[in-house]
């Protein structure tokens, strides 16, 4: 799966590709966080015209919409760009598994689900791997830009449970997300989510080798085929049902979490300490740090995909190596 990065043919790609990448997406957040500075001045703007009649003009009103605009329409382009680079990086690393696979198919072919593995999981894989990959980037990045931000933010703002402690604020967010990530993280545990998906792809792929068999073989008879489509749809009512479960607790969580950073402010808001301004900037700050920690909670769905894809493509690539060894043949060259 990680030829892309040891095969010369492709360093330019795997790693001119990555650093353009990382170098984009870290621009998006200095972006961000410049969004994040216009929210504050804006709100303290429409704080002062509302409790003073005429204590802005048109053209300060206008020219603060206009300055949003030109950071919008810059974040816009720029992560078009990202995602342009990103599917051509990937559709890259997708090639360099498939040149591989087709170099060994001889060794490859008599594996169970084989086609599958070659077509179907390297298009899983790199998709996933494309908006799975970008959002771990820019997650990190967010979280090393804002946090520092918001501490400054909260100096001097009284913060629920932990008081005028600079790290109230930073704490709060560290131990709502984290401790609703950690949950989850249980939860699939308990579910065998990973394991759910795994097992579902393997009745998936017999069930599809039996039914190319059987274009060819008139012996294949409809029960053999009824039995094997009996596991595929037990495996699915399964999955069905345990993914319910997951969802309530997962939904029920993000609900809970669009209220998070205002019960944290409340003694704050309450005491009128802060202006509007500072309050949107404190919040969006709040929001984009607990984002940046919680992104295991909000990408598990997706995680769980990826870890059965990898561990499909991963026994794969062994069973590989195992038929190449008992044939007395070293692996082609990468």
């Amino acid at each position: 799966m990680f030829k892309f990065f040891t095969n010369p043919k492709w360093y330019a790609w795997a790693y001119i590709g990555s650093v353009v990448i990382l170098t984009s997406i870290w621009v998006q957040v200095q972006i961000d966080v410049m969004i994040n500075e216009w929210f504050g001045e804006f709100y303290d703007m429409i704080q002062k015209a509302l409790g003073t009649p005429n204590a802005i003009t048109m053209q300060e009103y206008m020219g603060s919409l206009a300055s949003f605009a030109q950071l919008a329409v810059l974040s816009i382009v720029l992560g078009l760009a990202i995602s342009f680079l990103t599917s051509h990086f990937l559709f890259r690393w997708r090639t360099a598994m498939v040149e591989w696979y087709h170099s060994v198919y001889d060794k490859a072919r008599t594996i169970e689900g084989a086609s599958q593995r070659v077509q179907e999981d390297t298009i899983k894989f790199s998709r996933i791997m494309e908006g799975l990959g970008t959002s771990l980037i820019e997650s990190v990045l967010v979280l090393i830009e804002f946090f520092p931000l918001l501490m400054t933010l909260s100096i001097g703002i009284p913060i629920l449970w932990f008081g005028d402690w600079q790290y109230g604020l930073v704490s709060g967010a560290f131990i709502w997300a984290v401790g609703g990530t950690i949950l989850m993280i249980i939860l699939a545990w308990v579910l065998r989510l990973v394991g759910i998906e795994y097992d579902l792809q393997k009745k998936e792929a017999a069930y599809r080798k039996i039914l190319v068999i059987a274009e060819d073989d008139g012996s294949i008879r409809p029960k053999t085929l009824d039995e094997l489509f009996d596991g595929v749809r037990s495996i699915h009512f399964k999955s069905y049902l345990y993914y319910l479960y997951f969802s309530i607790g997962r939904l029920a969580y993000l609900q809970a979490n669009v209220l998070a950073a205002y019960i944290f402010l409340a003694p704050a808001i309450v005491a009128g300490v802060m202006t509007l301004g500072v309050m949107q900037q404190i919040i969006r700050a709040f929001g984009r740090v607990e984002g940046s920690l919680q992104y295991l909670f909000r990408a598990w769905p997706t995680i769980i995909e990826l870890a059965s894809v990898y561990k499909r493509l991963r026994e794969f690539e062994t069973k590989i190596e195992i038929n190449m060894q008992e044939g007395n043949l070293e692996s082609p060259s990468e």
